[in-house]
């Protein structure tokens, strides 16, 4: 079978033989199926919120004494709650002496309370809906 041209001239014949090739062109098309349409809400509400607050008072007392300390002076000390506070002065006699003038008292007292206050809070929603594009008669 020979299907190419046949050359002679020489004392060799050479046949020719067409090589096809095939080739794929491959291409895309976007086709639009659908929309959707998005919304967004925002909702706000109001909340009261209560806050526990604590104040602290202080109540000092000073208490006369008047006394000579013969031995060495009283410490800070503390009774519960109270602090107290010794508080001397020297004064000048033939012997020196410490006289305990008088003692601070020192009370805290803790008063509770509360205190409400609105505060507002938004939350978004979103909405997605489809719109459809091509519509059935």
């Amino acid at each position: 079978m020979n299907r190419g041209k046949r050359v002679s001239g020489n004392t060799n014949d050479h046949i020719v033989v067409p090589v096809i090739e095939e080739r794929l062109t491959v291409a895309k098309k976007e086709i639009e199926t659908g929309k959707v349409a998005i919304t967004k809400k925002v909702h706000s509400e109001q909340q009261v919120i209560d806050i526990p607050v604590v104040d602290e008072e202080v109540d000092v007392q000073r208490i006369q004494f008047n006394q000579y300390i013969e031995n060495t002076p009283p410490a800070v000390r503390y009774e519960g709650e109270k602090t107290i506070i010794p508080i001397l002065k020297e004064v000048l006699v033939v012997e020196k002496k410490l006289v305990l003038v008088e003692e601070v008292h020192i009370t805290r007292k803790q008063k509770h309370s509360k205190i409400s206050q609105q505060e507002t809070l938004r939350k978004e929603e979103v909405i997605v809906n489809r719109v459809d594009t091509n519509p059935t008669i």
